[in-house]
């Protein structure tokens, strides 16, 4: 196993503001791009030669990663003129691959956070000869899925659009996102068109009497897709939960980034990223939450679960809960902004304009 390819196409708007100006990957996790995870886990595992399929803000890619020396890999770049669907993706950037038509090709979601055996599922292909290999993993809630039941060997038996009744949740197995495919299979999806792997290529394989292997790795495993889940993701990976050999630190309860500024007095605890040029001043406390460069927090601020963008400033004695501040984007002093708010990239919030609270 030597090469992989990388869907990174996505416009990533479960997450804005945080992908306005930055493709979803390429927002940081754990002080890094988050792409940098996914890739350095890839090397790990053996691969060398990595395909991105790209497509929203593409051009950001490669000034960053370059040709992937500087992580031991061979990258290149193929960017779609117009979205063409996980499938359509893949078809898309064949032509790169060098594998012969029996090799098995690694792909990978470009949202995925997971701590999935890649050498594993790569032997459960070979030794169970499959035409596709999908990495599955148990959910407690599999409604917001698509169901994967396998028989007593792991082969799939079909897929399952997301459940709408107790009755239709026949298995708690969903597609986790990651996945071999034989070399060969590549050129049968169609091209110059959009195509989903999920509800157009998997299903038609499994009616054609194509061999589809399920491997359950119930290992760490999260859908960075919302802002929360994105700021969970930042902080399991320095506190060591989620696997990665790319965290730029030692694991711990917060990771102060070079050039960052933190104050003797301030408190930072629950896996608190503080990125590049970024202060925390006097008397703040930041708890589970990413401060991404040159980012501002104000004395006595209190932020928890949230993610404040490059260059945003909150305000002296705001208090911030589960919130995603956009670059630039002020909050002005005592205010307290809660669960799910997102304030757009440069926006202004006076001082004490938004309260839950009945004084200051």
């Amino acid at each position: 196993m030597t090469e992989a390819i990388l869907l990174v196409g996505g416009k990533g708007t479960r997450l804005r503001p945080l992908t306005v100006h930055t493709p979803k990957p390429m927002v940081r996790a754990a002080g890094v791009p988050f792409l940098t995870h996914q890739l350095a886990r890839a090397r790990a595992a053996g691969v060398e030669h990595i395909v991105l399929a790209t497509s929203y803000l593409a051009e950001v890619f490669e000034p960053y990663f370059g040709d992937g020396s500087s992580l031991g890999l061979h990258i290149e770049y193929v960017t779609e003129e117009e979205p063409l669907g996980t499938g359509g993706a893949i078809r898309n950037v064949a032509s790169r691959l060098h594998s012969g038509p029996d090799e098995p090709v690694l792909i990978f979601n470009g949202d995925i956070l997971t701590g999935l055996d890649i050498r594993a599922l790569v032997r459960t292909h070979r030794t169970t000869g499959a035409d596709v290999s999908l990495h599955l993993t148990k959910v407690t809630d599999p409604r917001a899925y698509g169901l994967v039941p396998t028989d007593d060997t792991g082969r799939v038996l079909a897929f399952l659009e997301k459940p709408q009744t107790p009755e239709e949740i026949v298995t708690d197995q969903i597609n986790a996102g990651a996945y071999v495919f034989r070399r060969s299979v590549i050129d049968t999806i169609p091209t110059g068109r959009p195509v989903s792997v999920e509800r157009e290529t998997f299903p038609d394989l499994l009616s054609a009497g194509a061999h589809l292997q399920g491997l359950v790795d119930s290992t760490y495993w999260l859908d960075l897709g919302t802002p929360a889940a994105f700021v969970r993701g930042s902080a399991d990976l320095v506190l060591g939960r989620a696997p990665s050999p790319a965290v730029p630190g030692r694991c711990g309860d917060r990771l102060v980034l070079p050039t960052a500024r933190v104050a003797p007095d301030a408190k930072l605890a629950g896996g608190t990223v503080v990125g590049e040029g970024a202060f925390v001043a006097e008397g703040a406390r930041v708890f589970g939450s990413t401060i991404l460069p040159g980012a501002v927090i104000e004395p006595g601020a209190v932020v928890t679960d949230s993610l404040i963008g490059t260059r945003a400033r909150v305000g002296e004695r705001s208090v911030l809960t589960g919130t995603v501040i956009g670059d630039g984007a002020v909050v002005g002093a005592r205010n307290e902004l809660r669960d799910g708010v997102r304030v757009w990239c440069d926006a202004r919030i006076p001082a004490g304009s938004v309260r839950f609270s009945s004084d200051e």
